[in-house]
């Protein structure tokens, strides 16, 4: 397959794969379509399962891939960990512009305003509330997409045709349970099933945008590559520890379930990753 795929431009194939991962957030959203009595326990499983995921396609490829491309040694080393914080930070600060979004399902409820509408002012207050978290926590998850197609972009920037597909893999397996947690809870707000999947949709579809970004960057200038790298890994870690694990530990009974799934998630894509390799 790899033979076959290096016929290819880099750049065509950072753009192709950085899409397949997005679209597979919408691909997670088609549950909806069968059952939106979906339990909390399961949507912690999966999502835990996907934070061991990309914590493995994290550490194994663009941390590693960072330290070695740097120059290995001090100077690999440096040049990761400035990477990392400055991704961390960059979306430490994304992340600042709006509230606390941490993937709002508990904090979304049942009420709604009446049948007739605004005749109850403080139901439709409530409601109007939690429609702009909703609304806030989709646009979270938009802009935090940008950074894993970037990551996607980076790892085929410099010909690594694995290592790219390895965190596409990574990246698109991490977004299904995501697609699930989005569409949720628009459908619970009295969205169209059909409309609450076309909006899941739209969120994957910055990844090509940023898997264009970062494979461009890298093509344009190869002495980036460790700090792009590094810098990707520091965004993925942020929304890992930020977005996804929090949601996980919430002390309903399952955070020990959600725990296990991501050495689950871990060890997999460890796993897959090397074999690949």
């Amino acid at each position: 397959m790899i033979e076959f795929l290096s016929q290819y431009n880099l750049m065509f194939l950072g753009i192709i794969s950085s899409l397949i991962a997005g679209l597979a957030t919408g691909a997670g959203s088609l549950p909806i379509f069968f059952t939106t009595n979906i339990s909390k326990k399961t949507l912690d499983l999966l999502l835990g399962l996907a934070a061991g995921v990309m914590l493995a396609a994290t550490s194994f490829s663009l941390i590693i891939p960072a330290i070695e491309k740097g120059g290995g040694g001090v100077k690999g080393s440096a040049i990761t960990m400035l990477g990392i914080l400055c991704g961390g930070f960059f979306i430490d600060f994304v992340d600042k512009q709006f509230p606390d979004t941490n993937l709002l399902i508990n904090a979304i409820g049942d009420q709604q305003p009446d049948e007739n509408g605004s005749s109850n002012i403080i139901s439709s207050m409530i409601y109007n509330s939690k429609l702009r978290k909703v609304w806030l926590f989709i646009l979270a998850i938009t802009i935090h997409n940008f950074p894993e197609g970037m990551a996607v972009g980076v790892g085929f920037g410099d010909g690594d045709i694995i290592n790219g597909l390895s965190i596409a893999i990574g990246i698109g397996l991490q977004n299904i349970p995501e697609g699930l947690a989005v569409a949720l809870p628009l459908v619970r707000e009295n969205f169209s099933k059909k409309k609450a999947f076309l909006v899941v949709l739209c969120t994957g579809l910055v990844e090509p945008v940023g898997g264009l970004l970062g494979v461009g960057l890298v093509q344009i200038s190869k002495p980036i590559l460790p700090f792009a790298l590094a810098f990707a890994a520091g965004s993925m870690l942020f929304v890992i520890s930020h977005e996804i694990i929090p949601e996980t530990q919430n002390h309903d009974g399952h955070s020990k379930l959600a725990t296990h799934a991501l050495l689950i998630g871990f060890v997999i894509m460890m796993f897959l990753d090397n074999t690949l390799g």
